[in-house]
């Protein structure tokens, strides 16, 4: 699905000298490269403040502790994802409101966030799901109008840009009161390891999520608010600022796969394509089909008996899952996650993939989808 030994081969030597240099240097934990990347971070997408953390997951969850949620306050959020989006919410004794995705682009649906909201509902959590962007203008309506927070989950989107209806233009994750991302290797941006970030505009908050992340320390040995141990280490962050000025790269390489894959598809009606909204870029960090014969899980074993890898992301909507099962949740508010569960089977996507590989990749698929 992701060819990282091949994105190193290419960046070995400055790899393997920057990483040399951190050890070398013994500032493993909050060192100059830490803070260096964060500088160039905020650079790249526009931002006032970027907090490097340890993961995704708990990106999620300082941001929300920062923003001072509290147990019993409702947070809505897309029932079709990966489950660290509502894992934080759950930790944090938060309320969990899942909602309906949009059958074309997979994120959240806005009206069914208009109908979900009650007053408890203090936050609303878009999922840039695959690698494009929710629609933010109509999410920040709805948070003004309700006077709820907006967190962004661009774990998947790192990179993508969003347009709003006045022409101006955003980074993904940058929108929001607060942004969060994933650095895990597959990522767009992905590091050697786990890595997260917060993003910010809000000098207050960027204060007290630099504080929560260290502990709840801004001076050591004193405890101002209370925090968790979530840093990015010196030697992730190195890494991160070599790939970095490539990410740009990194998403035109998977852009032109994506393209490769919309075209040799396109008149099959049996396969449908990832559909793009108007407002915003795709980074493709999945290639996600909808395959509508019936035959997506023989599909999936096909590929697999003939070496090519692919999955399912996700075969079990988060409202039902055991862990977050809920009696408030009713089938009929989920028809689109009840249907994409059974028809989604995403591809190989990745910046080195060529053309014999596409070629072998499709073909194959319309071979067994007529």
């Amino acid at each position: 699905m992701v060819d990282l030994k091949g994105q190193y081969n290419k960046i070995e030597k400055q790899i393997d000298e920057k990483v040399l240099e951190v050890l070398k240097s013994t500032a493993y934990i909050n060192g100059p490269e830490v803070h260096a990347f964060q500088k160039e971070l905020e650079e790249y997408l526009g931002v006032k403040n970027v907090i490097p953390c340890a993961n995704g997951t708990d990106a999620l969850q300082i941001a929300m502790m920062g923003l001072g949620l509290q147990p019993g306050d409702e947070v809505i959020t897309a029932d079709f994802t990966f489950a660290a989006t509502v894992e934080v919410i759950g930790l944090l004794n938060l309320t969990p409101v899942l909602v309906d995705v949009e059958k074309d682009t997979f994120n959240i649906d806005i009206n069914a966030i208009k109908k979900a909201i009650t007053p408890k509902t203090k936050a609303i959590v878009p999922v840039h799901l695959y690698g494009q962007c929710a629609n933010m203008d109509a999410v920040l309506e709805i948070a003004k109008e309700h006077n709820l927070f907006v967190i962004e989950d661009t774990a998947q989107a790192i990179g993508a840009n969003y347009t709003f209806k006045d022409g101006s233009k955003k980074k993904a994750g940058t929108i929001g009161n607060v942004g969060t991302t994933s650095f895990f290797p597959s990522k767009n941006l992905g590091c050697y390891g786990d890595g997260g970030a917060i993003f910010t505009d809000d000098d207050d908050l960027a204060h007290i999520i630099r504080g929560m992340v260290n502990h709840g320390m801004y001076k050591r040995y004193y405890h101002d608010v209370v925090g968790v141990n979530s840093r990015l280490d010196s030697i992730q962050a190195a890494i991160l600022r070599i790939k970095l000025p490539l990410l740009n790269g990194y998403c035109e390489a998977r852009g032109k796969a994506a393209a490769y894959y919309s075209n040799a598809f396109a008149s099959n009606q049996n396969i449908v394509t990832p559909a793009i909204s108007d407002f915003t870029s795709h980074v493709f960090h999945q290639y996600t089909l909808q395959i509508l014969n019936g035959k997506r899980d023989e599909l999936h074993q096909h590929l697999l008996d003939n070496g090519i890898p692919n999955a399912i992301y996700y075969p079990v909507p988060l409202h039902s899952q055991k862990a977050y099962a809920d009696e408030r949740y009713n089938e009929a508010d989920f028809p689109v996650t009840n249907e994409l569960k059974d028809t989604v089977i995403s591809l190989p996507m990745h910046t080195e993939l060529e053309e014999e590989q596409l070629e072998f990749i499709t073909s194959t698929i319309l071979n067994f989808i007529k």
